[in-house]
């Protein structure tokens, strides 16, 4: 009697949700000390993501004898940034709409200021923030966080696959 063999979809919604727990919790921290922008500590969410992906392949070679092949692992680590990128989605949702909702206008008071220390023009610095203004409400943040998630795990999950893979024999 062999044992079931996991899939990469319960491994990914099971990672992909702690994951996701874990960044919305960091989230989260950050907005309560106003370090949403600072960049060196949002740099850090993407370990969390890398994290997420590397204990989610582990588990997965755990329960399938050792063994995961390069696409497995792609699908898989591309599936656990997804379901991160959504919890996270609705999270910014949820406090942009409900908790903070001048969250994105500091943020645009803070690209201002930014823009205008580089020298660009008034003009300039309008049509930028223009363009950030227009992706800022609950829809295009949940499906931005989504796709943006989705392909920085399948760029990660790239690398990390082609690291961790390990194919079953042909002849076993």
């Amino acid at each position: 009697m062999t044992e079931k063999q996991p899939t990469v979809a319960s491994v990914a919604i099971k990672y992909g949700i702690a994951g996701g727990v874990i960044a919305v919790l960091y989230s989260a921290i950050l907005m309560i000390f106003g370090e949403s922008t600072n960049k060196w500590l949002g740099f850090l969410s993407y370990l969390i993501l890398v994290g997420a992906i590397v204990i989610a392949m582990q588990q997965f070679k755990r329960e399938n004898e050792g063994y995961m092949s390069y696409g497995q692992g792609l699908g898989l680590g591309t599936l656990v940034a997804t379901i991160m990128g959504l919890l996270s989605g609705i999270f910014m949702v949820i406090y942009t709409t409900f908790i903070d909702p001048d969250h994105f206008a500091t943020i645009m008071d803070q690209q201002r200021m930014e823009l205008e220390e580089r020298g660009m023009s008034d003009e300039q610095i309008d049509s930028a923030l223009a363009i950030g203004e227009s992706m800022s409400g609950p829809f295009t943040t949940l499906i931005m966080s989504i796709v943006g998630f989705a392909l920085i795990g399948l760029l990660l999950s790239l690398v990390i696959s082609a690291i961790m893979k390990k194919n079953r024999p042909q002849f076993e």
